[in-house]
């Protein structure tokens, strides 16, 4: 009997009636070494062994022109048929998902982009980057950046803006919120609370409001005539790393980071009370990092798209929390941001495989199938 037997022998069950002991142990040891072999070929290609219930991207998939040469963070759909993104290296690119092809490409940044956003129908773009800055970039005007908002201590993690307002709204890791005046560049209040790591900003639709979550596993709603907390829903168990409002104003939803299925969830809100949360959605297994509220044409009901580091995109009815498909972008890594578009699709960042267009579809049961990458 080798060391190795012998080490598993004091662990083995006892013999079996009718099986001699030295079998046993033989098997019980073979058992174990064939179940740990299993179980790490599962977490090396979790996408391999992932049950048969989530859609496979395995269809043909059109291959466009790259947008950007390395990790993409961040997207942001501009109807009807462009987006904005921007990542590793610190392009912010417009992109004709559509035909496929490179519409502008802007230069300013010296270290990633974290964030991007624009206004709809407008030629405003805004990028936030690890040099502490964000830029607005004019769609139809020139590659130099229209304006500079600078004055952050660390990397600028959270941005929105408010047509209504005309106002920018950034955060950061140095635990500051600001409002900007995005015509002057001036910034009209700055705000900081201990520990309020900033992960995402969202504005709440022709109010006042922007809504940010943090590292420190708190969802708040800031009044940004003065810059302070409004309101704070009870705080989660784990760090909330996006966050989004429903396009009638009335709801919020939150992801928070995990791992292993601990953690991993995407939680529902009620603006109008803050007491507890209305419903969580839970199947990611690993960090859900964007959740999106789908447009009514999307689907013909209230749902919600969440994307994971898993490599997987689920889309759920936000009325009962029910998963109701569930899509692996295999090889593509970890997914990082969400974007609806208007014409019936969904925008998902990689970082490993560019940026993902998927379409919804609804002719049986609902699917989102991967189509194009780029």
């Amino acid at each position: 009997m080798t060391e190795e037997l012998r080490e598993r022998a004091a662990e083995a069950p006892a013999a079996q009636p009718g099986i001699p002991a030295r079998l046993s142990v033989f098997l019980s040891a073979y058992s174990k070494d064939i179940m740990g072999k299993l179980q790490s070929k599962i977490r090396n290609k979790p996408s391999k062994y992932r049950a048969e219930e989530e859609n496979s991207s395995a269809k043909t998939v059109l291959q466009y022109s790259p947008a950007h040469s390395d990790t993409v963070a961040s997207v942001a759909s501009l109807p009807p048929d462009l987006c904005l993104s921007g990542g590793k290296d610190k392009i912010v690119v417009v992109y004709n998902w559509r035909c496929g092809t490179v519409v502008r490409r802007f230069l300013g940044h010296e270290r990633e982009v974290t964030k991007v956003t624009g206004f709809p129908e407008s030629n405003w773009l805004f990028s936030a980057s690890r040099d502490k800055t964000v830029l607005l970039w004019e769609l139809r005007g020139i590659s130099e950046p229209a304006q500079c908002f600078s004055g952050h201590d660390l990397v600028v993690t959270g941005l929105a803006a408010s047509p209504a307002f005309r106002q920018l709204c950034t955060g950061s890791r140095d635990n500051t919120i600001c409002v900007w005046d995005i015509e002057t560049g001036e910034c009209l209040h700055r705000a900081a609370i201990s520990r309020n790591l900033v992960t995402h900003l969202c504005w709440i639709p022709s109010e006042p409001y922007v809504i940010q979550t943090s590292e420190d596993k708190t969802v708040r709603i800031w009044d940004t005539r003065e810059l302070q907390v409004a309101q704070s829903f009870p705080a989660k168990q784990h760090i909330q790393m996006s966050c989004d409002v429903s396009p009638d104003g009335r709801y919020c939803v939150s992801s928070s980071s995990g791992f292993g299925g601990e953690g991993c969830e995407a939680t529902l809100w009620d603006l109008r009370q803050t007491r507890n949360s209305l419903r969580e959605f839970r199947g990611h297994f690993q960090t859900t990092a964007s959740c999106i509220f789908l447009p009514k044409g999307l689907t013909t009901f209230p749902a919600i798209a969440t994307s994971s580091y898993d490599g997987t995109i689920k889309m759920w009815s936000q009325e009962t929390g029910a998963c109701l498909t569930t899509t692996c972008l295999d090889g593509a890594g970890p997914l990082s941001s969400l974007s609806a578009c208007d014409t019936g699709g969904l925008l998902c960042t990689s970082s490993n495989s560019g940026i993902h267009l998927l379409r919804v579809s609804s002719t049986k049961s609902l699917e989102l199938q991967e189509v194009a990458k780029f």
